[in-house]
């Protein structure tokens, strides 16, 4: 089966049973996908009934570029629905990136990983046969989330074609990321590194995408973002931009299967370094494995956040410049001091770096299912290493680490506001606000670790969900006037919004206990369950 249709045999009925595998996980994406912009255009209509509420809203965030950075370009704002499509489209075509991502890694790196493929091989099954059905899963979902978003928009009450052009682009953004998974899965051998790299990939679109924006130039056609976003929903609908992905993502699909076929089943084409003859004596205890084995993430991770806010450290200045000229905005927030519009903006920024850094303590708590799950836990668990020394590795290097990557956030921050201003206690001030959110950060880990704990086969889904649930409410639970209790589901939350706010202790105090809590929930249920697959 190297040649012909042989290398496809099976396709559909691999592309079946992905299907069924998934048929709860997709609709969940697609219906979070459409409830966010939905929620978006009712929240959006009731609140900008005069055109004097949009030509405020526009004076507000038309030329701030710490706004554009983070939705996209300022176009069609004199409507409701052009201001839906821009406070919206960038975080939706976020969810169709990630839905791409987990979808073709599921069915391709990660079953490779695990053996499931080596097993399907050997039966008739073409070796192109699990990435097409891969692929045509998630370009599946893509299409239903573009067609939800179309039709559930419409029925929002607004206009029909730049509805369905609204869901069209959040789709061709995923069908482009479906793509770049498939060629990610192929160049590196582990499902966390297919993860990694497709990760990275979307943090260096977003910024081309936000830089292009900002000077309006060129280098947006750089990111597949860029492009989708430049179809401009309600305002010009273009097409083009969008059969540019279309393109593209093909282009991709064609170079996975090329790539296939220059590597060996159950290994990538970037092969790792050939190990020591003899272990470290660090390797010799848990820690010392647990590092070892988180230290790539880590890195990735503190270094990804360090440039998030070297961006928007340099974006602050932008705030201070455009806002303090802008004699409608001053107006419109009742006009304040700029350097408290300048704090309120850097605040937000931590927030959302808060979010990601939980996302990475999740990713870190949960490398020990994976071990577990691998048979890889069992096998130290069998010698003289108690349970609680080999989770509470894992567990330590998430709460460190996470703790790690916010302090880098915030001293970049801090040192590009330093040479913007010349004031030296700016470094402390940021410093002090990105590690004030540690104390959430804990609780999503220590969400993570009950679960691995009490619900061990459930754990990944559901932590997942809780972070995907934090990051709603936390970005979404104020603008669409979410009742208190909800928006305090968020340990995000709960942190004053500094610099802006004051610093309080009780919040911290609070959330320290909630995360013993829920870590000591989390050991008792390991302690006393069976090890499971």
């Amino acid at each position: 089966m190297s040649t012909g249709s042989g290398t496809l045999a099976g396709t559909g009925a691999l592309f079946r049973f992905a299907l069924r595998r998934d048929r709860l996980r997709l609709p969940v994406w697609i219906a979070a996908g459409t409830f966010m912009v939905v929620t978006q255009s009712v929240t959006s209509q009731a609140f900008y009934e005069t055109p004097a509420d949009l030509a405020a809203y526009r004076a507000s965030v038309g030329s701030n570029a710490a706004t554009i950075a983070l939705a996209g370009p300022p176009v069609g704002l004199d409507t409701v629905a052009g201001a839906v499509a821009f406070e919206i489209s960038a975080t939706v075509m976020l969810i169709a990136a990630l839905m791409a991502m987990f979808t073709v890694t599921r069915h391709t790196r990660a079953d490779e990983e695990a053996g499931r493929t080596e097993l399907l091989r050997s039966a008739r099954v073409g070796r192109h046969a699990p990435l097409l059905a891969a692929v045509l899963l998630s370009s599946l979902a893509c299409g239903v989330l573009a067609l939800s978003i179309g039709a559930a928009t419409t029925a929002s009450g607004l206009p029909a074609a730049g509805s369905f052009v609204l869901g069209a682009a959040v789709g061709a953004c995923g069908l482009v990321f479906t793509g770049i998974t498939a060629v990610a899965a192929q160049v590196t051998g582990h499902t966390r590194a297919v993860y990694g790299l497709v990760g990275g990939l979307f943090a260096v679109a977003f910024v081309l995408r936000a830089i292009g924006d900002i000077e309006g130039n060129w280098v947006v056609w750089t990111s597949p973002i860029g492009w989708a976003q430049a179809s401009h929903p309600f305002s010009d609908d273009a097409v083009v931009p969008l059969l540019l992905c279309l393109v593209v993502a093909a282009g991709l699909v064609v170079g996975g299967f090329a790539l296939l076929d220059r590597r060996d089943l159950g290994s990538g084409l970037t092969q790792p370094r050939p190990g020591r003859p003899a272990a470290r004596p660090a390797l010799l205890s848990p820690l010392g494995l647990a590092v070892r084995l988180h230290r790539g993430a880590l890195l990735a991770w503190t270094v990804g956040l360090a440039l998030l806010g070297v961006v928007y450290g340099a974006l602050a200045e932008s705030v201070e410049t455009l806002i303090g000229e802008n004699e409608q905005a001053l107006a419109m927030f009742g006009d304040p001091d700029v350097d408290q519009l300048v704090d309120a903006y850097l605040g937000t920024t931590f927030a959302i770096t808060a979010l990601l850094a939980s996302a990475y303590a999740v990713s870190a708590v949960l490398r020990a299912r994976s071990e577990e799950s691998g048979d890889r836990a069992e096998v130290l668990l069998a010698t003289a290493t108690s349970r609680a020394a080999w989770l509470g590795s894992h567990v330590l290097v998430a709460l460190l680490g996470s703790a790690l990557a916010m302090t880098a956030a915030g001293t970049t921050t801090g040192l590009v506001r330093v040479a913007q201003t010349g004031e030296g206690a700016a470094l402390g001030r940021m410093i002090g606000a990105a590690v004030s959110y540690v104390p959430a950060i804990w609780v999503v880990a220590g969400v993570a670790v009950a679960l691995f704990g009490l619900l061990p086969r459930l754990a990944t889904t559901v932590a997942w969900t809780a972070v995907g649930l934090f990051l709603l409410i936390t970005m979404f639970a104020e603008s669409f006037d979410w009742p208190g209790w909800v928006r305090d589901l968020s340990p995000i939350t709960w942190i004053p919004t500094l610099p802006l706010e004051a610093w309080t202790l009780a919040p911290l105090v609070g959330l320290a206990a909630v995360a013993a809590a829920l870590l000591t929930a989390g050991f008792t249920g390991f302690r006393r369950r069976d090890i499971t697959l």
